[in-house]
């Protein structure tokens, strides 16, 4: 029997830490969000500063400069040597790695988009979910999400940059830890910038590229492989997976593509990878797999609530559910690779 008069003594070993760290989480998440948007890592990487350096080159006012800084130091985003007016800031070895925009590592596009974007919206998640309709631009214009972000040229090089920034290292991963030795070609649908198949060209040099995607992705998918001097190396397709046939080849890719669509769409789409394949050719999907039992993959779960957010049907999905559609679609065998934190390689063999 617990003892009521003493509420302490049914609590030993148990606080609120977890709670009040989850639950202010989006304070944190803000003050990094806020560095990458003014550049802040960027300007670090060039050497260290002083705050006064820092807010006269970013237009910080004083009042919370310090506050701000040190935050970024206590989450460990940044160095210090000295304190206050006598400190110098520079950036942490990872912050210096990937959110300097100068590096080809760069993965700031993601978090400048979530500043952007996901960040705002996200305040409506419990609209989200007592409607099950979209709390993005949609809500305004009608359109989907896709029409949306395609609209206009800032808004399409901001989502493709933020694509290539979130799944790079995936990309990088799959690249080299895929057993391409038995293939001779890829087509990555819904390729975007065209980096998923520019990582396997230069990684698998006997392997023939295809980058498939919209009309409107075609001029940035090439101007990021001029820039990688893969011109020659990756080939460049326009069309619409739904309403193309998808090209012939030995494997088949999608990075973060299944889980922008509902459960038919998704089907349609793994079928239709079938369809294109030869004997023995494979279908990856490359996306924050959900666990079976659906207790480990937090980041999954958290992208599928943003699907909730961000379109009107998509969701994530467990390997349960992936293995059950691709047998379905008459795929023999089914395994899933890990490649980097929460993303897997879910691939299906024909």
């Amino acid at each position: 029997m617990s003892d009521q008069s003493n509420p302490s003594a049914s609590l030993a070993g148990i606080n609120p830490s977890r709670i009040m760290q989850v639950g202010t989480a989006f304070m944190a998440s803000k003050t990094m969000l806020t560095a990458v948007n003014i550049g802040l890592f960027t300007q670090l990487a060039q050497g260290p500063l002083s705050g006064k350096e820092i807010a006269s080159r970013s237009g910080l006012h004083q009042r919370g400069l310090y506050d701000f800084l040190d935050t970024l130091v206590s989450l460990g985003f940044l160095k210090r040597d000295g304190i206050l007016d006598n400190a110098k800031y520079s950036n942490a070895p990872d912050t210096d790695m990937f959110l300097d925009n100068n590096k080809r590592t760069y993965i700031g596009g993601i978090l400048e988009m979530i500043d952007h974007r996901l960040y705002g919206f996200w305040g409506n998640l419990e609209e989200g979910l007592k409607t099950g309709q979209p709390q993005n631009e949609i809500k305004e214009t009608g359109a989907n999400a896709f029409e949306a972000l395609y609209s206009n040229e800032a808004g399409l090089q901001e989502f493709l940059s933020a694509m290539a920034g979130i799944q790079m290292g995936n990309f990088m991963a799959f690249a080299k830890g895929f057993d391409f030795s038995k293939y001779n070609s890829l087509c990555d649908m819904g390729g975007a910038g065209g980096f998923l198949a520019a990582q396997v060209a230069m990684n698998n040099p006997g392997i023939s590229c295809t980058s498939f995607d919209l009309p409107q992705v075609e001029k940035v998918a090439k101007g990021n492989l001029a820039a990688m001097g893969l011109s020659d190396k990756v080939k460049v397709v326009n069309g619409n997976f739904f309403e193309n046939e998808f090209p012939r080849a030995d494997v088949i890719t999608m990075g973060n593509i299944l889980h922008d669509w509902g459960l038919e769409e998704k089907k349609t789409l793994i079928k239709k990878a079938f369809q294109a394949l030869p004997a023995g050719g494979s279908f990856v999907a490359i996306e924050n797999v959900i666990d079976r039992d659906r207790r480990v993959n937090t980041f999954g779960m958290l992208m599928s609530l943003n699907m909730l957010i961000e379109t009107a049907d998509g969701f994530d999905y467990t390997e349960t559910e992936f293995e059950s559609w691709a047998k379905e679609a008459g795929f023999r065998e089914v395994r899933f690779m890990p490649l980097t934190g929460p993303t897997s390689a879910a691939v299906a063999v024909k």
